[in-house]
């Protein structure tokens, strides 16, 4: 299979190569029942040596530059409890967290989450964490820039590999609310 963007030696419909991701993502592409058929997440073999975004784009595609996304795990605290959010940005912008997400989640403060506790509650790898798979509880911002896209590089759950997968996609996820203005320059 070609993938539909970057250059790429082995790319496989995500359905075919559930092995390669963590349980999580795997039971969400198991699960999915969006209106994009779920054959078009696409899974892309990378090396974590290359994970670098200068590195990256140079080694599978300058075209990824402007087509790839961050999902970013952050906290938002409000009267001593606090509620786990991703974040899906273009990588070329970054999360406005104390702006558009902190007024989102209805927070007092908002800021990234640990590591420890990004990765222990997703389930997923640091490096690697992708909307796809993330808890059912947890709200997933997207900028809408991202749902523009007819693809878009995420996260495959780990840091060995990539998915492409179709914006509009993302818009569909499990609690996905579109946001404009979430990802800043």
């Amino acid at each position: 299979m070609h993938a539909p963007i970057g250059h790429f030696d082995h790319a496989v419909p995500a359905p075919d190569c559930l092995d390669e991701l963590t349980r999580p993502v795997a039971d969400a592409v198991r699960a999915w029942r969006g209106s994009i058929p779920v054959d078009q997440f696409v899974y892309v073999d990378t090396d974590p040596e290359w994970a670098d975004t200068a590195t990256f784009v140079e080694h599978y595609g300058q075209d990824l530059l402007e087509r790839s996304a961050n999902c970013v795990v952050v906290a938002g605290k409000r009267g001593g409890e606090t509620m786990l959010a991703a974040c899906v940005v273009l990588s070329t912008t970054r999360v406005d967290v104390n702006g558009v997400v902190r007024r989102q989640l209805g927070a007092r403060k908002a800021s990234f989450a640990s590591m420890d506790t990004a990765t222990g509650e997703s389930g997923m790898e640091y490096g690697g964490i992708t909307p796809v798979g993330l808890p059912a509880d947890w709200p997933v911002l997207v900028d809408s820039a991202v749902v523009d896209l007819p693809y878009v590089l995420v996260g495959s759950g780990r840091r060995r590999g990539k998915l492409l997968v179709p914006g509009k996609a993302f818009a569909e996820l499990p609690g996905a609310v579109v946001l404009e203005g979430l990802g800043v320059a």
